[in-house]
């Protein structure tokens, strides 16, 4: 093969214009970035907000014309038919998404819901449901009992940018029904209201399930393993928590140290979140324990513009009482919860084996 005298069809680097990144660029750059993703954010939000108030009137028409009573059970089928003929490349018209138009203003104007008045006033869509995908809107309605748990969701979804995956996750978690439910002495240690914001935020139990440990496990293996898994950890959470740190050393005078097991901060109280690990049932003792690392959360950690300091004890199962006696006498707020974990079973090959028993006892069957 003749070799090509022209340079431009070899291998070679090209030589590009001069250039040098310097930390301006780099802000520039960075600047730029973000505004290009704002406006991304927004054109998405406003075509979300647009299919959203299209589905809310055509909902409102099909539930107050009584379409299918007016022209049939088979109404939404050739409705759905007519637009994808008149908007052929228009996605989002099918007869199931028309249908769930339909459910989805029924659910939230139906006359034996209070809180429906109230919150779609004029029959117009409320303004922050524009702020939530399509799909999430169908999760929350079909997996809602009221009016209530699916406010609940919708916040969460605005509150913590959920994806789909992670709603429905925290749909089959029972969020909506373990939200608010740990032991406090909130109403006692707190003020208003803060201790009605404090207790909302915690929740019993939660849910370790994502965790792999074998049985038997102590509580170093469940910190590491929590800490390992700390972003799915947060969500379990929830929205606001910032980790800190974990095993942070408490030095006292004389060389005195200890080590609470977790420390975070809470973005919405704005204050400090002390939470130790326990992996058996709840003694009176970590109480004192805990109200001692969150007093010196209270000394070390928060400034003049935090809120003081609270502890969260999650421990494998408690005694409601004993819990609540523990908490006479203590001057901090504390909450105990309790955590799930399908743990795993170590079996070695021999134990997974039958017997030499099991063996003939089946012979002899």
């Amino acid at each position: 093969m003749k070799a090509s005298n022209n340079k431009e069809e070899e291998p070679h680097f090209v030589k590009r214009d001069k250039f040098a990144i310097t930390a301006e660029y780099k802000q520039w750059f960075a600047d730029i970035k973000s505004r290009l993703r704002n406006s991304q954010i927004k054109a998405a939000i406003k075509v979300n907000s647009t299919l959203l108030e299209f589905y809310w009137s055509l909902g409102r028409d099909i539930v107050k014309m009584k379409a299918e009573q007016a022209w049939g059970s088979g109404v939404l089928q050739q409705l759905s038919f007519d637009l994808r003929d008149e908007f052929p490349g228009m996605k989002g018209l099918s007869y199931t998404n028309l249908r769930y138009a339909a459910q989805w203003f029924r659910f939230y104007t139906s006359d034996d819901e209070s809180i429906c008045q109230q919150l779609v006033g004029e029959l117009s869509m409320p303004q922050k449901f524009a702020l939530v995908p399509w799909g999430h809107h169908i999760e929350i309605m079909a997996k809602s009992k009221t009016v209530n748990e699916a406010l609940f969701y919708i916040n969460e979804v605005i509150a913590g940018n959920w994806s789909r995956a992670t709603l429905m996750n925290m749909q089959k978690a029972s969020l909506y029904e373990k939200r608010g439910k740990a032991q406090t002495n909130f109403n006692d240690k707190l003020p208003q209201p803060q201790d009605e914001l404090a207790q909302e935020i915690l929740k019993d139990p939660y849910n370790f399930d994502f965790l792999t440990l074998r049985k038997p496990y102590n509580e170093h293996m469940l910190e590491e393993a929590l800490e390992h898994n700390i972003r799915r950890f947060l969500l379990e959470l929830g929205t606001g928590f910032a980790y800190v740190g974990s095993q942070m050393e408490l030095r006292m005078p004389g060389g005195t140290s200890y080590f609470p097991d977790m420390v975070f901060y809470h973005t919405k109280l704005k204050c400090y979140v002390v939470l130790e690990l326990k992996v058996v049932e709840f003694e009176p003792e970590f109480a004192g324990k805990l109200n001692f690392y969150v007093s010196a959360a209270d000394h070390l950690l928060k400034d003049d513009n935090d809120n003081p300091s609270i502890g969260l004890l999650v421990c494998k199962s408690k005694n409601e009482t004993v819990v609540k006696w523990a908490f006479e006498g203590i001057d901090r707020p504390l909450g105990i919860a309790t955590y799930e974990l399908d743990e795993v079973l170590k079996k070695t090959l021999a134990e997974k084996l039958p017997s030499i028993e099991d063996i003939e006892n089946a012979i002899e069957e």
